[in-house]
């Protein structure tokens, strides 16, 4: 019997966004292989983390674009090729510059694939089936994340690093086959005028930011190179700002910021993000280069994070409905900056049993954090603003993530002699760094109402319970 459309549809889409996280998770655990592999340091390898997030932030907003322009099912057709075609230059790359260009054309495939997927979902079910055909396709896709460094370190640790990326291929293929055959060519909307200027501007602006950051560690050596990319980075956003100004339908529209709920969860977001974004980075360095494990070693404990997010999503909504946005994202802020300062407490006597425990009860603070922080965000968004405001919260969640990276790398590099010997001393600052920064994410929550997002909480009165009570 086949399967109906809000079955299939989902399920086609949750292979893709598999396919894309469990690259990158599985990626993370390979690092330190790859990089001896390619003759580099296992830190300078971060690109391959942050020139993926850099592509998928800058093209995102043009994914909407694309697809109403030539038809989404096409875009998603050509999205998971080309997903496919930078997974297959990534496994045969010979030097880092390679991959790093490799990963760049992942990320604009990635920046595609998932978000036109996701609208073919929403315009090919029913409104009265959205609801599960949303959840059947998250529950399955949320596997990628808790398979991938488990998987990363059996392929790293038994065949190569290379197939993390081939095994990509047969995916890519059967994903292209079933899209062709079981989803429809769904209705297009109205074109309207594309921002090409607001995104050159942005693309320009940011792109300078995250290479001047991502070899700021140079400036301290005298390298003026990394100041002038800061420079020139921030006076490009400032003249998209002014530019965006007198356009009516600019690429990020930053009227959007005038929203208080939506203003504080980017801001709060972002600086929480820094340290979120660094832990799948600095993990599997701390077990393989700080504690001496194999990768297989390293992904069978990290993996256990994944899980506590897994965990935590059955319970949010209540959790939500008991203490609303403001209590929680201001006392579970503080918890999950804790976690990650606790990180940096591992060392070679410290229990298998109790980093996992550690692990993975971080996993489920940060996963009630992002829940929270993505949800109200758009409290206050009418329908109109929906799209724009989607956009802009996807582009500050990965630019931010890619800020994280950058950090712990320049932290790791500062305190372990430039990054040629990464000490336990080093990953122990740079979990107190980015726990540090998740944690003054509070300041920003603070000014929230109390009774914040109470109609997406769920709450008729309005007011959450007071903590304590």
């Amino acid at each position: 019997m086949a399967l109906p459309t809000r079955k299939i549809v989902p399920l086609i889409v949750a292979c893709a966004l598999f396919m894309q996280q469990m690259d990158s998770t599985a990626l993370a655990t390979s690092l330190p292989s790859m990089a001896e592999s390619l003759g580099v340091s296992a830190l300078r390898l971060h690109l391959a983390i942050t020139s993926y997030l850099m592509a998928l932030a800058i093209f995102l907003p043009v994914s909407g674009w694309v697809a109403d322009k030539f038809g989404p099912r096409r875009v998603f057709c050509t999205a998971i090729a080309v997903f496919t075609t930078g997974s297959i230059l990534c496994g045969v790359s010979v030097s880092i510059d390679t991959l790093v260009a490799a990963r760049v054309l992942q990320g604009i495939g990635g920046a595609m694939m998932v978000p036109v997927g996701r609208l073919i979902l929403v315009r090919s079910v029913e409104k009265a089936e959205l609801l599960p055909a949303m959840v059947l396709m998250n529950m399955t896709a949320i596997v990628g994340p808790a398979t991938g460094p488990l998987l990363g370190g059996a392929i790293t640790s038994f065949f190569s690093w290379r197939w993390i990326f081939w095994i990509n291929v047969p995916a890519g293929i059967l994903g292209i086959i079933l899209t062709l055959l079981f989803i429809q060519d769904v209705n297009r909307t109205e074109v309207k005028r594309f921002d090409w200027p607001g995104f050159a501007l942005t693309g320009l602006g940011f792109g300078c930011l995250m290479a001047g950051l991502d070899s700021f560690s140079g400036a301290l050596s005298g390298d003026i190179w990394p100041l002038l990319l800061l420079l020139a980075g921030t006076a490009t956003l400032v003249v998209y700002y002014h530019y965006s100004r007198r356009v009516s339908n600019p690429i990020l529209d930053l009227r959007l910021f005038r929203l208080k709920t939506f203003r504080i969860s980017v801001i709060g977001g972002s600086i929480f993000r820094l340290g979120f974004g660094a832990i799948p980075f600095l993990l599997p360095l701390l077990m393989q280069i700080g504690l001496g494990y194999s990768p297989l070693q390293s992904g069978s404990i990290t993996f256990i994070s994944s899980a506590g997010s897994f965990g935590v999503r059955t319970i949010t909504r209540r959790v939500i409905k008991k203490f609303g946005f403001r209590n929680i994202l201001i006392v579970n802020g503080l918890i999950t900056g804790a976690f990650m300062i606790l990180y940096g407490m591992f060392d070679t006597s410290t229990s298998r049993w109790f980093m996992m425990a550690v692990i993975f009860g971080g996993g489920v603070f940060r996963a009630l954090q992002m829940t929270c922080t993505n949800t109200i965000a758009f409290a206050d968004v009418n329908n109109t603003q929906m799209r724009d405001a989607t956009s802009m919260s996807q582009m500050s969640q990965r630019l931010s993530q890619v800020s994280g990276v950058a950090l712990a790398a320049l932290v790791l590099g500062l305190a372990g002699d430039g990054g040629a010997h990464l000490t336990l001393h080093a990953f122990k600052i740079a979990f107190w760094v980015v726990g540090a920064f998740s944690a003054l994410s509070v300041v920003s929550f603070w000014q929230l109402q109390p009774e914040a997002g109470a109609e997406i909480a769920g709450r008729e009165d309005g007011m959450p319970q007071k903590l304590g009570r």
